[in-house]
């Protein structure tokens, strides 16, 4: 069985007003994760993504890619497993 884990991402830069929050919802859907996504009052957006090592990877690196242009800084955390499901907006 793959390594669960849980991410936790604080993008920072124009990342708000930019469809952040949908094209993260839209890329989830092609991943098996669990997790949410919102806009945090500091200008930034916060990504939990929790499932398989290697799907919330590939899930983060595909958010990276699509919003490269909107992205400044990224900071990563691992956080324990929560055992949430679906993917959604807070």
């Amino acid at each position: 069985m793959p390594t669960k884990v849980c991410k936790r991402v604080l993008y920072e830069g124009r990342v708000q007003g930019v469809g952040f929050r949908f094209t993260a919802i839209e890329l989830a859907a092609g991943y098996p994760i669990a997790g949410h996504v919102r806009n945090l009052t500091t200008g930034d957006v916060e990504l939990v993504a929790e499932g398989a090592a290697d799907q919330v990877d590939g899930f983060l690196a595909a958010v990276a890619e699509r919003m490269v242009g909107n992205i400044a800084r990224t900071t990563v955390q691992e956080s324990p497993t929560t055992g949430q499901t679906g993917f959604h907006v807070r």
